[in-house]
């Protein structure tokens, strides 16, 4: 009998019953222990967020204040984000797993990162996120979420089975991405969409990981009330009422998702191109490319007046002041944040660790601002398309696309759905043909996530690579 025998009778099984895992005792028990597991990740996840907050706010204020200095020079940016590049060289070079999969290349589902490889993804984040790279928390909140539970259900359970190590990774991945991103059904998405969940295993890993995510949505909402600083939700409020879209804004829609298609396929290009010889010389490059990021803020700042923090960063924190204060943007100002914005992205997408997830968001937001100068098309309406669309460039998730930039707007969200639908259905399409192919090892929704170890559900292991 082959190794690959009883893997196949376990197929085979689940599709005469798809249901039959959910009346076993094994079962169960998983769900207990991915429930303490949601409990324990997210108040992770949501100490790895404050810790972030923190060490910028140590970075870009009270640093500067501390050295004697009235106010923040426009130049502070250019010796943190090369003390960054330098942190994440040194860290990508001589820690175990390259600090985390690579950005450019998208939000990877190879596996969860074994636990040798958990500080150098930790450590290659912070120094990223910290000192101003642009980029975002998500990527390594998931490889983080995954690989930290799949070490302690393999302490708790040394005789686990492989698939049951891989849906308690699921669930790892599940609780840490929801506390981000403020809803579990917005991580679900967004992890069966780039783990190409399907079939009849698509129930029995959503369990488990809605299970955690819920339990620690709770927890991660209970720790901000506590603690005074917010409830974990991507809710931006105070946005004006928008009114029901008219064919002059689903027309606005075509355009907008042909107009991110273009400029994601340019920033995605533009990052895999620079990425090996970032790769080959790490030690010259991820500092220079700090210095490069530095100097866009800077350019920004000096050409628009408004603050270096609007280029640096996620923009996670800045997003909802771009959609509060839209009338304090002049066009000339969106056009240049969109232009330096962009550029930073692509290159921190090419030096830095982190995820794609709220640059793109960010910059959508920008370009549809900046096109809300168009007669008959409202500003909230046109940030929604865009931010839609601009995801789905970078991320070729549409679902979660639609669903991140619906949700920011609350109950609004579900009045400019339709256009939304329109412009990320337009950009997924118009993106397939401008972008390059996957490359190696990237999942596919029609996919199979390389690295699933022999006997786990393709699906499961939802973290993505460190390697």
């Amino acid at each position: 009998m082959s190794a690959d025998e009883p893997a196949a009778d376990q197929q085979a099984a689940l599709l005469a019953d798809p249901f039959g895992p959910l009346r076993s005792r094994g079962y169960h028990l998983l769900l207990v222990v991915t429930g303490l597991f949601g409990v324990v990740l997210s108040a992770g996840a949501y100490g790895f967020l404050e810790a972030v907050h923190y060490l910028q706010e140590a970075v870009f204020t009270d640093l500067p204040h501390g050295l004697g200095l009235d106010s923040v020079p426009v130049w502070w940016p250019v010796p943190m984000l090369v003390i960054a590049g330098l942190l994440v060289a040194l860290t990508v070079r001589y820690l175990p797993g390259n600090g985390g999969h690579q950005p450019a290349e998208g939000l990877k589902t190879k596996g969860a990162a074994p636990a040798a490889e958990l500080p150098g993804i930790l450590l290659a984040a912070v120094a990223s996120l910290a000192f101003g790279a642009v980029i975002g928390p998500e990527a390594p909140m998931i490889a983080l979420g995954g690989g930290v539970a799949l070490y302690g259900f393999r302490l708790l359970r040394p005789g686990s089975t492989a698939r049951e190590q891989g849906l308690v990774a699921a669930a790892g991945s599940f609780a840490a991405i929801s506390a981000l991103l403020g809803s579990p059904l917005v991580g679900a998405f967004l992890l069966m969409e780039a783990s190409g969940l399907g079939g009849p295993m698509l129930g029995i890993v959503l369990v488990p990981g809605l299970l955690a995510a819920g339990i620690g949505s709770l927890i991660f909402t209970g720790l901000g009330t506590w603690a005074g600083v917010g409830a974990g939700t991507l809710v931006i409020p105070n946005l004006p009422h928008v009114e029901r879209p008219d064919i002059a804004q689903f027309g606005y829609a075509l355009v907008i998702g042909i107009a991110a298609a273009t400029l994601g396929a340019g920033v995605r290009r533009m990052a895999l191109r620079l990425q090996p010889g970032v790769n080959r010389r790490r030690m010259v490059w991820t500092p220079v490319i700090g210095l490069a990021v530095a100097g866009l803020a800077i350019a920004y700042a000096e050409g628009s007046g408004k603050a270096t923090s609007d280029v640096l960063f996620s923009g996670q924190s800045a997003l909802p002041h771009l959609l509060l204060s839209t009338t304090s943007y002049s066009l000339g100002a969106l056009v240049l944040l969109l232009a330096c914005k962009s550029l930073a992205y692509c290159v921190s997408l090419a030096a830095f660790r982190g995820g794609p997830i709220f640059p793109a968001l960010f910059l959508g937001a920008a370009g549809g601002i900046a096109l809300s100068h168009l007669p008959g098309l409202p500003f909230v309406s046109a940030a929604a398309m865009g931010m839609g669309a601009m995801s789905v460039a970078l991320l070729r998730l549409p679902m979660t696309s639609v669903l991140l930039a619906t949700l920011l707007l609350g109950h609004d969200g579900l009045t400019v759905m339709p256009l939304v639908i329109v412009a990320v259905v337009v950009c997924h399409v118009v993106s397939a043909r401008l972008n390059p192919p996957p490359v190696e090892g990237e999942a596919t929704p029609a996919g199979t996530p390389a690295g699933t170890p022999a006997g786990t559900p393709a699906a499961a292991p939802s973290s993505p690579s460190a390697a």
